[in-house]
């Protein structure tokens, strides 16, 4: 029997997930030349774990093992139209059982009508459909979802743009996600939390607000995304006992 002074010994939990950034730019830590002042700092104070990779090159098969802690071939969840069964427990399940406080801003391309999965409580919406849009027709490898945009588009239509869909969308994350962990910082609250942020950006399309294409000149330009997390990581110095995860999928 978990007793109240368990909980407050309990230390609080902030995942961050960011989609699509390339491992190989992080060898120990970010790479020389980007300017990543705040992943640096994470980097040089943390454990990393460099050997560590994704089950799926796909976004939902990829994010259901994380959940899980299963493969696809065990989740069911083999592609991005693929159902997450609400059967299968995943990691929120046994935090809430020893009283956390489980929290999702942002993407998770749960497929299906559970959108929580443990977590009690979502701060946004997904980026992505949850129903079976993206079924693809398996018996016509050539054809393609007319609004499915990964394709060369990506890569020839890269540069700059002060909004685009995505983001947005991750401006709506990273403002739900300092709101909710002010509102923690304000409350004494007797359970622990875990917060998971999980970001779209850098997956594609390529695209990024003009101030930070302009950090990389012309001819030194390594085409990336620059993933800002300052506003996010200052909030967790005002909270007792905070263990960070940055995930990459």
């Amino acid at each position: 029997m978990t007793t109240k002074h368990d909980q407050k010994t309990k230390p609080n939990i902030l995942i961050i997930m960011v989609d699509q950034l390339n491992g190989t730019w992080f060898p120990d830590g970010p790479a020389p030349f980007l300017k990543t002042p705040v992943l640096s700092k994470l980097a040089q104070e943390s454990v990393r774990f460099t050997n560590t990779y994704c089950p799926s090159p796909l976004c939902a098969p990829s994010r259901a093992s994380f959940m899980t802690g299963q493969l696809p071939s065990r989740t069911g969840v083999y592609d991005n139209a693929a159902e997450f069964a609400s059967s299968i427990p995943t990691f929120a399940h046994p935090l809430r059982q020893g009283g956390y406080k489980t929290v999702l801003s942002g993407k998770m391309h749960f497929v299906g009508p559970d959108q929580l999965h443990g977590f009690e409580e979502r701060l946004t919406t997904d980026i992505y459909p949850a129903d079976f849009g993206w079924t693809p027709d398996w018996t016509k490898p050539e054809d393609r979802i007319d609004w499915w945009y990964h394709n060369l588009g990506s890569v020839t239509n890269a540069g700059t743009a002060e909004i685009t869909n995505q983001l947005e969308y991750d401006d709506e994350v990273a403002y739900h996600a300092k709101l909710r962990l002010y509102q923690f910082a304000r409350k004494e609250s007797e359970r622990p939390f875990c917060l998971t942020v999980s970001f779209t950006h850098p997956h594609d399309p390529y695209v990024a607000r003009k101030k930070y294409w302009d950090l990389y000149p012309e001819g030194t330009r390594h085409y990336g995304a620059v993933i800002i997390i300052r506003g996010i990581s200052s909030r967790c110095k005002k909270l007792p006992s905070v263990t960070c995860a940055i995930i990459w999928i």
